[in-house]
């Protein structure tokens, strides 16, 4: 079982933003900017092109619905969407709030948030996730 299916399970926390029967999206715990989401599908697949076609179709209209949220809750000119999924074997996508091209950056340094910051950010996201 990966992180992200223990994750998903609530074996290990996480700072959720939204959930259904077969996704999860949650805070990256080294976010590149405020807002920095993850979203996984709940079934193991490490690489996301071998997902069902009806399940990869079904996970990012799912993600546009949490980057939507994110927004609403972080006022910004779009929201970047990346996969490089090397860190962890189960497909993810990352949401991040894009200012500009190097809000993608991730080997920059990350950001550091306290608990609080994390669960604030986070229910400012689920308040505007549909």
């Amino acid at each position: 079982m990966t992180i992200f299916s223990r994750i998903a399970a609530g074996e290990i926390p996480s700072y959720k933003v939204a959930e259904d029967e077969r996704f999860y999206a949650f805070l990256d715990i080294n976010p590149v900017k405020k807002g920095h989401t993850l979203v996984i599908p709940k079934q193991e697949v490490d690489y996301i092109l071998d997902l069902e076609d009806e399940e990869y179709a079904a996970l990012h209209l799912f993600a546009k619905r949490v980057a939507r949220a994110i927004e609403q809750a972080f006022p910004c000119r779009k929201v970047g969407m990346t996969v490089m999924g090397l860190e962890v074997p189960h497909a993810h996508i990352h949401l991040i709030p894009l200012d500009t091209e190097g809000d993608m950056n991730f080997a920059r340094p990350k950001l550091q948030p306290t608990p609080e910051e994390f669960e604030e950010t986070a229910a400012a996201i689920r308040k505007y996730f549909k």
